[in-house]
């Protein structure tokens, strides 16, 4: 049988596009039938050896395990609109979150943030932020970061750039199902009770 013919039964098996060509989709569901069976199929994934680059998977890592697959798809959807972007902030723990509080308050620095530990979605493994990258400088900066975060809904994924009363562009979250209807503040204190509970986010 010819690579091409293998390639076709297994996409028809996956229910995916069948072309012959193993792309991104067809990966995808691949690695959520024999990986992940939590992630959507649809998430734009490469092969496990060639997923982001050492820098972004070091953070992704740190994710729930719920999250990493849309992270994952994030960067290869801007890569595909010719945007280069790292993930370079994932998990905190509430003590790291303190400490980022405390800057540009009771320590030196700028403000870089209003949640105390166990008041960002960072705490639960549900957040990560991004930084956009060209030439390898990063850009603080950029309308190209409302390009990502459009790419990043269309995900399912909530963007900071869309709150308001604190944007944060760089910043995208995966809500649980079970907090679809609860305000920002709810939510937080539901994850807070989860932790301390030992259950998972996302049960």
């Amino acid at each position: 049988m010819q690579i091409e013919d293998m390639v076709r039964a297994v996409q028809e098996k996956l229910g995916v596009g069948v072309d012959g060509r193993a792309g991104p989709q067809t990966w995808g569901a691949i690695y959520k039938r024999i990986v992940d069976r939590s992630s959507p199929p649809d998430l734009a994934l490469t092969e496990v050896s060639d997923l982001t680059n050492q820098r972004s998977e070091k953070v992704i890592a740190t994710l729930h395990a719920r999250v990493q697959p849309y992270a994952r798809a994030l960067y290869f959807k801007a890569r595909e609109h010719g945007i280069t972007i790292n993930i370079i902030s994932g998990t905190r723990t509430y003590a790291e979150q303190d400490a980022l509080y405390a800057q540009g308050r009771t320590r030196p620095g700028n403000v870089v943030t209003n949640a105390r530990g166990g008041y960002s979605n960072h705490n639960f493994g549900i957040a990560f932020d991004i930084g956009l990258f060209e030439r390898n400088q990063y850009l603080g900066e950029s309308p190209m970061y409302k390009a990502i975060g459009a790419l990043g809904v269309e995900l399912g994924l909530e963007w900071g750039g869309n709150w308001k009363t604190l944007v944060d562009q760089p910043h995208y979250q995966l809500r649980p199902a079970w907090a679809s209807n609860l305000t920002e503040r709810q939510m937080l204190a539901e994850l807070r009770e989860r932790v301390a509970a030992g259950t998972d986010v996302f049960a």
